[in-house]
């Protein structure tokens, strides 16, 4: 039988037309769409569709009132409308190579020497270590319920030290630990305890998926810490997992979905009984967030101030959950300044963030990466190229010490904004050490 045509390519003679392969190396999207409506017949709601945008979002992009630069919905694109990576300045992607070249692997030989017997070898198997779980004593006592909570606090320590993919094993073997003893009868307070812990390691579990740029996982126990908070009735930290789920709408160009997810929130802190001001200026941020990547000014002002005056009324012996301590008050300044920048307004930026990371804890790798390549393209906005490249340098080391894909993907777009300035001494400079220290990062340049 023959094999279906791919309905999904784009024709090569758009693809190999002058025209498309400029505005494609521009990243010009608003072009893009327009060339592939006229030659390919692929109108904006079919385009939508395949990558993953709101017609509403594509609309803007086709008329000029909105660019891309997400390097997520980038790839999106890419992989949506079948244009090769390179065209768009990405590495190859895994559709490019037909499945009728790929490499069959051969047999392996046969050994020489003698196998050496694998380092674990000696460890029970995973049916051995059900079988002794069911024999082991698992009687709980609060103590217990202190020790996963402290666990818990340490994981998020190592999260922001050194990043969740090694992290995460670890995590999500305790989260089925915890699981499974919810399968047991047990009084209602131990009963609501355990549940609070899963909810915690389900949230931390979908952190580190959302940290690698793995949204379907990380939305699948979001999803699943946002249940088992929900059975305990806990709205204060339903209104959290919400909050992470609208902070990864954001990086997924979806502002309207992260929108009604921080809306959602806020109302289930609203509905909770004790809920505190660092919370509410928390949420308040996040909805500050939402509203400047919509391009709405007025009400991402709105939202700063709501922020602001929540932090105001913090005092010190509010019972704030364990959760939220980290919304301290560098934090909230250099969100202020994060959400000035997603607005364009890198004048008001770039002092904020420049003050919080200088007051942000060393041990903090992925923060101070984090800030720092925000801090850099708004002083590159503010055309201060020297300035931001020497920012951009410094953000190199404690890129190189976490494993976050989330920062690879700031590092990746401030090196695409840098594409102007490629000859200019500091830009040189900068992208010598990049190529030293994080070789992978611009291995799919279109100008290596």
């Amino acid at each position: 039988m023959s094999e279906p045509p791919r309905s999904q390519e784009l024709p090569v003679s758009l693809l190999t037309d002058p025209v498309m392969i400029e505005a494609c190396r521009a990243r010009d999207f608003g072009r893009i769409f327009q060339l592939i409506k006229a030659r390919a017949g692929i109108y904006p709601s079919m385009i939508a569709r395949r990558c993953d945008l709101t017609p509403s979002r594509v609309a803007e992009v086709i008329a000029g009132q909105r660019q891309l630069l997400h390097m997520d919905v980038i790839e999106r694109i890419s992989d949506g409308l079948r244009i090769p990576g390179h065209m768009l300045g990405l590495a190859r992607r895994s559709w490019e190579t037909p499945s009728s070249l790929g490499v069959t692997p051969r047999a392996p030989a046969k050994p020489t020497a003698p196998a050496v017997e694998p380092p674990a070898a000696g460890l029970p198997g995973a049916d051995v270590d059900s079988i002794l779980a069911l024999a082991a004593d698992r009687d709980l006592n609060p103590s217990t319920l202190d020790a996963l909570h402290s666990s818990i606090a340490d994981y998020w320590r190592r999260d922001d030290e050194h990043g969740g993919e090694t992290l995460r094993p670890a995590v999500v073997g305790q989260l089925r630990y915890v699981v499974d003893l919810l399968k047991e009868q047990r009084p209602a307070p131990m009963r609501d305890g355990l549940h609070s812990i899963a909810a915690e390691l389900a949230r931390l579990t979908g952190w580190t998926y959302f940290d690698a740029r793995r949204y379907n996982q990380a939305r699948a126990y979001f999803t699943e810490s946002l249940g088992l908070a929900k059975a305990i009735n806990d709205r204060p930290f339903m209104a959290n997992v919400l909050a992470c789920m609208s902070l990864q709408a954001t990086y997924q160009d979806k502002p309207g979905d992260a929108l009604a997810l921080v809306t959602a929130a806020q109302d289930q802190a609203r509905a909770a009984a004790g809920t505190t001001p660092r919370v509410l200026a928390m949420l308040a941020m996040r909805e500050a967030f939402a509203h400047a990547t919509l391009g709405n000014h007025s009400a991402t002002h709105t939202a700063i101030s709501e922020a602001h005056t929540q932090f105001g009324r913090i005092g010190t012996g509010d019972p704030d959950p364990a959760w939220v301590v980290y919304f301290d008050e560098p934090k909230l300044i250099v969100d202020t300044g994060i959400a000035h920048g997603r607005l364009g307004e890198a004048a008001l930026a770039e002092p904020l963030i420049a003050d919080a990371l200088r007051r942000e804890h060393a041990s903090n790798h992925r923060g101070r990466a984090f800030h720092a390549f925000w801090l850099a393209r708004t002083q590159l906005q503010r055309g201060k190229l020297e300035e931001a490249c020497h920012t951009a340098m410094d953000a190199l080391a404690p890129a190189v010490a976490v494993s976050s894909q989330r920062v690879a993907g700031h590092l990746r777009e401030f090196y695409e904004q840098l594409e102007p300035f490629r000859r200019e001494p500091a830009a040189v400079a900068f992208e010598s050490r990049l190529r030293e220290v994080l070789p992978r990062q611009v291995s799919g340049s279109p100008r290596p």
